[in-house]
């Protein structure tokens, strides 16, 4: 069986690895590079590893296009990478002492935007080396400094490059200087390229040969791979992205995952190259893929380890340390009968995107859902999007909203993901069934340290804007004569709406911001209601601190006015904070002209058609419901409408 030539799913072949590489499972551990890019949005990671992929032969010139490792339509249409790609590259060395030697370089194309950080702390784990690439015409930004701390955290090699020196903006002298200063080496020690036309990247991919550590591992022990990826194939079902650290995994093989202790036997092994290509087995630092048919996609954790049941390994790998969601949204299917097709979508979408976390939910407004948690407001919307393309589904998904911490006057706690749970205002009692009793003590709000690179001139207006949203300034260092890093601790909930978009504006673009969790602080925080002919209705509540309350309330008010269309009756809409209104509008009842048909006569027959109205139309007050409809519920809920998914792109 193993002799068949391996098959896309659209029955065309998959290439060969080309016959002048090593193949793979028997590639000397010496003769093996493992490497990443990491980078700021838009500094050219994906240009660069396309210049690699052509400089190495692996994908022909027909079939050559434009960001090749970015393979969703979302990360073509909107310029961004959104997952790691792994690729192995034979590389003949032209300089240095391995001059004339066939390498394996292994390289990862990592997500630059601080949302999809976890994707990059992954693929620093399958690595030993990474290349830090940074703009000649924009210099070094937030995300690239949040990126090279990753690196040195893991303890990688780092190559300081940089790239598009092509372009009449660049000045490669001033920032090769800035980016030595950071890193803490020489000015000669920084290369140049361009990825664009090719420029010094065969340079490149020799230092890389030269600098960058072979990996270490024992051929002989009892095999240990990482797992750092999974995809799911609706033909083959899982398919398991592993870097071998011990001994080989080889086809036909029983392999045990160390953590969930499931059990299965390898239908095929290999390496990406840039297609899958089938090979007889993958040993010591290799990159590579198993699979092994099984459709449960829960049994391939990521950060798991791989080992052979026949001969195990006795301690599994480090694996990473899973991500704390910082924004938290509830995802509901439009047609409540998608219910089941959108829980096997989140399986699915989780193999592939580790750092998403969701648990059931139920809305009285919206029915059957998922509350899910992402990393920042580009995850929560690309996965989305994600769901929405790749398993046609029509979803609604709620405002966004951080975790709090609620402590009672008696001691209690109580976590709160969603406004619904929130016990009730500042020193009301609780009502709600299932919560503590008493009341509230203090509420505590999850806070950043928010990293802000901007031009000098814009010194000020960052600082008014980080004032605005409750931020206190840690320090401010000056990288360049012109250029400031400030360091601001801000609250998460004020930073994941508008933020970034506001931070763009004032600085005219120039501005870059990453941001970290670190700990929390307690805040004046309320809970605002919305209620709709005197009933509460838990979709629209939302939590703000207390002085944005009143805005929030009217505008909420307002919108439902337009939303909601007019009933037989008329409906108030009222905003509270408790017990207390603090605004109210009114939608007007429909009336019928009953006085149509008096042609003169008597006030008196006028007068009682009117009050006969008017205690119709108070009866049906007192027993009236207002249905909302569900374009309402969308419109007012959804983050598109809102503004806050808008401009969360590149970061």
């Amino acid at each position: 069986m193993n002799d068949v030539p391996p098959t896309r799913p659209n029955g065309s072949s998959v290439p060969v690895a080309p016959a002048s590489a090593p193949q793979p499972g028997h590639t000397d551990p010496a003769l093996i590079r493992n490497f990443c890019v990491i980078a700021h949005i838009d500094h050219g990671k994906s240009t660069l590893a396309d210049r690699m992929l052509q400089l190495t032969g692996v994908v022909e010139e027909r079939a050559m296009r434009a960001q090749y490792l970015d393979r969703m339509d979302i990360e073509r249409e909107r310029g961004i990478t959104i997952k790691s790609q792994a690729v192995r590259l034979p590389w003949q060395a032209t300089a240095g002492a391995g001059t004339g030697e066939t390498y394996i370089l292994n390289l990862i194309d990592t997500p630059g935007h601080v949302d999809f950080t976890y994707e990059v702390s992954r693929s620093l784990a399958a690595c030993e080396g990474a290349v830090l690439l940074v703009d000649a015409a924009q210099g070094i930004e937030a995300q690239t400094l949040a990126n090279l701390y990753l690196a040195l955290d893991a303890d990688l090699h780092i190559i300081p490059v940089l790239n598009k020196i092509d372009l009449p903006s660049a000045q490669p002298d001033k920032y090769a200087a800035e980016l030595a200063h950071i890193i803490g080496c020489d000015v000669s020690d920084v290369l140049r390229v361009s990825a664009k036309t090719g420029e010094g990247v065969e340079h490149l991919l020799n230092e890389i040969v030269a600098q960058v550590p072979a990996p270490q591992g024992e051929a002989d022990a009892p095999a240990r791979a990482l797992i750092f990826d999974s995809v799911y194939d609706t033909y083959r079902g899982v398919v398991t992205y592993i870097r071998v650290v011990d001994g080989a995994i080889g086809n036909r093989q029983r392999v045990l995952m160390m953590s969930t202790k499931a059990s299965h036997e390898t239908l095929e092994v290999g390496v990406i190259s840039p297609e899958p290509t089938r090979s007889e087995s993958i040993s010591v630092g290799e990159v590579g893929y198993i699979m092994t048919g099984v459709k449960e996609v829960r049994q391939s954790r990521v950060g798991d380890t791989v080992t052979l049941a026949g001969n195990r390994a006795e301690t599994p790998l480090a694996g990473y340390r899973h991500p704390n969601p910082m924004v938290y949204a509830g995802l509901y299917p439009v047609d409540g009968d998608d219910y089941p097709d959108l829980r096997d979508a989140l399986d699915k979408l989780q193999l592939n995107d580790a750092a998403l976390l969701y648990e059931p939910e139920t809305s009285g407004a919206l029915g059957f859902g998922f509350r899910c948690g992402f990393l920042g407001l580009l995850h929560m919307e690309i996965v989305r999007e994600r769901l929405e393309r790749e398993f046609n589904l029509d979803l609604i998904s709620t405002a966004p909203n951080v975790v709090y911490r609620v402590v009672m006057e008696d001691g209690g706690e109580v976590v709160v993901t969603n406004p619904s749970e929130f016990p009730g205002g500042t020193g009301a009692p609780v009502q709600q069934s299932g919560m503590p009793k008493g009341k509230i003590a203090e509420v505590h709000e999850p806070v950043v340290r928010a990293t802000i690179l901007t031009p000098a001139d814009f010194i000020g207006a960052v600082m008014e804007l980080c004032q605005s949203r409750r931020g206190q300034l840690q320090g401010m260092d000056y990288l360049s004569t012109d250029r400031v890093e400030m360091r601001y601790t801000l609250p998460l909930a004020e930073i994941v709406f508008d933020f970034f978009d506001a931070l763009k504006s004032r600085t005219r673009g120039y501005a870059s911001l990453d941001y970290e969790p670190t700990g929390e602080q307690a805040a004046d925080l309320v809970k605002v209601d919305i209620l709709l002919h005197g009933d509460t209705v838990d979709a629209f509540s939302a939590i703000v601190h207390k002085d944005k309350a009143y805005s929030y309330g009217v505008s909420m008010a307002q919108k439902l006015k337009e939303l909601i269309p007019r009933q037989q009756f008329e409906v108030p809409i009222q905003a509270a904070i408790g017990s207390r209104i603090i605004a109210r509008e009114s939608i007007r009842a429909i009336r019928k002209d009953v006085l149509a048909k008096c042609y003169g006569g008597d006030i008196t027959r006028k007068r009682k058609l009117l009050e006969k109205q008017k205690e119709g139309k108070k009866r049906m007050k007192m027993v009236g419901r207002v249905e909302v409809p569900q374009e309402a519920f969308v419109a007012a809920l959804s983050t598109t409408d809102s503004g806050p998914g808008q401009g969360a792109g590149k970061k």
